[in-house]
């Protein structure tokens, strides 16, 4: 018996690197899964149906369940499809991870229009176009859900040179605990992964090149993911879950104790009080 037996879970993005790790991991515990992936390079050129497909058969040839979607998330047809994906191989829809991402990265005075564009469409219409189809046949389907997003330390601590990358990732974490409000009536959890890996996204990044073999392994992110997914985490919701190798850190927004005084604050007094306002 596996933590998932019976469930369908879709994974947006999932033909390489952390998604088919997490694609992998469920179909593991018994999920039937929907491998979505537009086949493109990490900045969202090109595309081909070999990274589904391959990952499809990899799960058939461990015994799972699996078919492949190629819709792209970044519209409202494409999240559609890829629900209408999962429910007309399967019957049903239980879990969705929006996992799907690209790079583009640039300083903010070097970022042209379609660089910015591209990323906030895959990254946060992306989660939009899913979520709200996938939610919607969850809370009709009146057994509750799991939705799993992906933001990152570049949109909640911030990154040089990604602001692009950095306003989607935060912009998720903002939905994420939106969703989490609105959909708890219905059952359906949803939560936040801040994965930190090597893969193809990140390999030649400054932080990540100089990895040894094996270090920050995008496997490390997916135990988190079936643990989310899955009836062991159903009191847990609108959370941020940092996995960074065997390292599990949660992630949380905090208010100072701050200063306060009778009346009107004057610009000279808050410098005067700066240190207590701003100290933890």
């Amino acid at each position: 018996m596996g933590l998932l037996d019976g469930k369908v879970a879709i994974v947006t993005g999932s033909g390489g690197g952390i998604g088919r790790c997490h694609a992998l991991a469920l179909a593991k515990e018994g999920a039937k899964i929907v491998v979505n992936d537009v086949g493109g390079d990490r900045s969202g050129s090109g595309g081909g149906k070999g990274m589904a497909d391959h990952v499809v058969d990899e799960i058939k040839a461990a015994g799972g369940q699996a078919v492949a979607n190629y819709d792209s998330v970044t519209s409202m047809e494409g999240g559609k499809n890829i629900v209408k994906t999962a429910i007309d191989a399967f019957g049903r829809l239980d879990i969705l991870v929006n996992n799907a991402g690209i790079l583009r990265d640039k300083t903010l005075l070097k970022m042209e229009e379609n660089m910015w564009d591209a990323v906030i469409a895959v990254h946060l219409k992306g989660t939009f176009a899913c979520t709200q189809p996938a939610a919607a046949f969850m809370k009709d389907q009146g057994q509750g859900g799991r939705i799993i997003n992906t933001s990152s330390t570049s949109g909640l601590i911030g990154n040089f040179g990604q602001s692009n990358y950095g306003a989607a990732k935060a912009g998720i974490a903002g939905f994420t605990r939106v969703c989490a409000q609105e959909f708890i009536k219905y059952g359906i959890t949803v939560n936040a992964l801040v994965p930190v890996a090597k893969t193809r996204m990140t390999e030649d990044l400054p932080a990540f090149a100089n990895l040894p073999e094996g270090a920050l392994d995008p496997a490390h992110i997916s135990p988190v993911l079936v643990f989310l997914a899955s009836d062991l985490a159903k009191d847990i919701n609108g959370k941020f879950f940092l996995i960074r190798g065997p390292l599990i850190s949660a992630m949380e927004v905090k208010t100072t104790e701050g200063a306060s005084k009778d009346g009107m604050w004057t610009p000279q007094e808050i410098a005067k009080s700066i240190d207590k306002i701003m100290a933890w």
